[in-house]
């Protein structure tokens, strides 16, 4: 099998190339992402691709009681040989055992052959984060001429940071959410979790001035929308869009090339927890499942430590 043979349609797998029972499993596991774990359309898009490439992998005489750990390998093993990374080939195994884990419940199989198989091991590598410095001069500027929604697009930059909030989590608040009396945001996270997050300071004032050029935007227009953030037609802001508009104006006001939206999100933990916050209280703030994810923010805080240390101690030269 090479690898144009894995390029699988985006959309739908060749029938002709699967097992129907495959494809419906497969089929019934995406529509539970969607459905009952609320997956955001980046997660599904993914996950669906690495699922038809497995499928079709496994070919028409392929089903559920004839895949085991071998098999799982040996698709693991074409992907890398194929040309993909690891961390490509690491993504693929985590859909499996998410697909394996559905099927169990439903009872469509007995066993997870995929939790036998070893994940490839993946350089650690801690994303970069901005320092208090660059994040406060750029948010203490005026937005630059090119930006084409200023009051919006600070906005966006306040709540990513302020708030420490995901890209999805940003474009899916609605004016109902917001609780001016209480000075928070209701934010809705992965598998439908909620949680409350403050909205007070620089966010809020940055809020309460793109909210009246907002309206101006609706009346304008002449539409109506609950979504809190519109594009300049009185439309809801797409995450691709928000990403855009984070790398232009960090670019423009001297950041790193490769900032984006949860870049902001880092730098709000590794900065709160910088200053003194409790690891648990930024967990919460972030909507972390588990500590140990919120511990990263540990090592980066660390990773920046030493990096002063290295700069400024006289010894350390």
């Amino acid at each position: 099998m090479n690898r144009a043979h894995l390029r699988i349609n985006r959309q739908r797998v060749n029938p002709a190339r699967v097992h129907p029972e495959i494809q419906k499993g497969c089929a019934g596991f995406l529509e539970s992402m969607g459905g009952e774990r609320n997956a955001s359309a980046h997660t599904l898009r993914a996950y669906r691709n690495e699922l038809n490439r497995f499928a079709e992998y496994m070919g028409p005489e392929m089903r559920w009681k004839d895949i085991d750990h071998i098999s799982i390998r040996g698709f693991l093993s074409h992907l890398h040989t194929s040309g993909l990374s690891k961390v490509s080939v690491a993504r693929a195994l985590a859909a499996l055992r998410s697909l394996y884990q559905w099927l169990a419940r439903e009872g469509i199989v007995q066993q997870n052959p995929a939790k036998l198989v070893a994940a490839p091991r993946l350089p650690k590598k801690l994303p970069r984060v901005p320092t208090m410095e660059e994040i406060n001069g750029l948010l203490n500027s005026e937005m630059p001429e090119a930006a084409s929604f200023p009051e919006r697009d600070r906005a966006i930059f306040e709540l990513l940071y302020g708030c420490g909030l995901r890209n999805s989590e940003l474009v899916g608040i609605e004016l109902g959410d917001i609780e001016d009396a209480n000075g928070v945001i209701l934010v809705r996270g992965k598998g439908k979790k909620q949680r409350y997050v403050p909205l007070e300071g620089a966010a809020a004032e940055a809020l309460g001035v793109y909210r009246a050029a907002r309206q101006k935007i609706l009346l304008e227009t002449g539409k109506r929308s609950r979504r809190l953030f519109l594009n300049q037609r009185g439309g809801p802001l797409t995450s691709r869009s928000v990403g855009r508009i984070v790398k232009r104006i960090a670019i423009l006001r001297g950041l790193s090339s490769d900032v984006h939206p949860h870049t902001l999100r880092h730098a709000f933990g590794t900065h709160m927890l910088t200053e003194g916050a409790d690891l648990r209280a930024i967990q919460e703030l972030l909507g972390h499942e588990r500590l140990s994810t919120t511990q990263r923010y540990t090592q980066l805080s660390i990773t920046h430590v030493m990096e002063v240390y290295d700069r400024t101690h006289p010894r350390a030269k």
